[in-house]
């Protein structure tokens, strides 16, 4: 029996993992703002069934689809949150490139 050959892996694709590995994917301290919400957080509508979020009205359409089936879809009903905040989010740390231009806001 012959050794097993080890995997060849591409500039890039090492690039890409350990990218992976080292962005800040909102979890701990950084994240905390993000995970709270801010005003309101990223999502955008709210189920009037259920309160659950959605960042769009067609994920909201896919959640009531599979979740309310008896009842019927009503896009209106669905509470646009950001709307009711005044349009006010967080500034998006668990979002992936954001942290380097936080922190270039935060020593201004």
């Amino acid at each position: 029996m012959g050794k097993a050959k080890p995997a060849k892996h591409t500039a890039s694709e090492l690039a890409a993992k350990a990218a992976a590995a080292l962005t800040n994917k909102g979890g701990g301290k950084a994240g905390l703002k993000d995970r709270l919400g801010g005003e309101v957080g990223h999502a955008k509508f709210k189920c009037h069934i259920c309160n659950l979020q959605a960042p769009s009205i067609k994920s909201m359409e896919m959640h009531h689809e599979s979740k309310h089936p008896k009842l019927p879809w009503e896009p209106e009903k669905c509470v646009n949150v950001q709307a009711l905040a005044g349009g006010v989010t967080t500034q998006g740390v668990a979002v992936r490139g954001s942290t380097k231009k936080a922190k270039k806001d935060e020593k201004k």
